[in-house]
């Protein structure tokens, strides 16, 4: 008679394993359905309530790898809003691991704002360091004494494109026809160089939250993935004003859009992606039939009231 083993599944592994697909929803604006172009928007904002969107998918083969190696301490390192120090915090708490977050400005404090309360509430550990010490995290680290796992600022490495890269396989899964265009928020360009990573055919189409140039943000995308041969297209004209700055305008459009499809959208990211891929449709950049894949990385705790 066959006894089938014991299996000892780890809380890491339970937590993906649980995991379904986000949903691949259609946008229908009407400017969208007058120009025939045909937009989804792939939910990963809808995959967990606390460790949502690209930072879902850049957690987990990390985590998996801390599991791996033995560690049970997480270090990382973030701004006072950062939907990564969060993340962690959550995903920490979730699978048991100590969680350490090292927070750029030292006139912070854990009630600083929601964002810090949260991480704390959720057992997170929040050591506030001057800029200038900030710039030095080889340093921070090394002053911790112990066994940590060390997380980059905004989870971006190649553990995290891995992740990301999965998004694709999913959208391609859900979607009948070839997809034209993946689109993107670009903060510290990980999830855009998941995107490119496995985008077959698809030309990536990468929305810069950060004032910054063309050439720069090149340079952080090769850091992770060769761009010879690749598809892409950067657009640096919708920051409104820079990383974390808002307008009226923006807020507006947000506004609208969110009554219009019932999509949240928050005001770093998503909101200055989706604008761009509007404004591009306005513009005429795709033509009539393109399937544009528009990719909602979360970051849903950070939206203005």
């Amino acid at each position: 008679m066959y006894i089938k083993p014991n299996v000892i599944v780890s809380r890491v592994d339970r937590f993906w394993e649980n995991a379904a697909q986000s949903p691949l929803q259609i946008v229908q604006l009407p400017l969208f359905i007058e120009r025939g172009v045909k937009v989804y928007i792939k939910r990963d904002d809808l995959l967990h309530p606390f460790v949502s969107g690209n930072k879902w998918r850049k957690l987990k083969y990390n985590l998996l790898e801390a599991e791996k190696l033995g560690l049970k301490q997480l270090v990382t390192f973030g701004g006072a809003y950062s939907n990564h120090i969060a993340a962690v915090a959550a995903a920490g708490q979730a699978m048991g691991f100590e969680t350490l977050g090292i927070i750029r400005g030292d006139e912070l404090h854990v009630d600083s704002n929601q964002t810090l309360q949260f991480a704390s509430h959720c057992g997170m550990h929040l050591q506030f360091v001057s800029r200038t010490e900030y710039r030095d995290k080889e340093r921070l680290v090394n002053h911790l004494g112990g066994d940590w796992y060390v997380l980059p600022e905004g989870g971006s490495n190649q553990l995290a494109i891995k992740g990301v890269g999965e998004a694709v396989v999913e959208i391609q899964s859900q979607l009948a026809a070839p997809i034209d265009y993946l689109c993107t928020a670009f903060g510290t360009g990980g999830t855009s160089a998941g995107l490119l990573s496995a985008a077959a055919l698809a030309k990536v189409l990468v929305f810069s939250s950060l004032k910054i140039k063309k050439s720069d943000v090149e340079t952080h995308l090769a850091a992770f993935v060769p761009l010879q041969d690749k598809k892409l297209d950067i657009f640096t004209d919708y920051h409104f004003g820079g990383y974390g700055k808002e307008t009226e305008e923006l807020n507006q459009f947000i506004d609208d859009f969110e009554q219009e499809t019932m999509i949240p959208l928050e005001q770093v990211y998503t909101g200055k992606m989706m604008y761009g891929v509007v404004d591009l449709v306005q513009k005429g950049y795709f033509n009539p039939g393109d399937v544009v894949v528009v990719l909602h990385s979360g970051g849903l705790q950070g939206k203005r009231k």
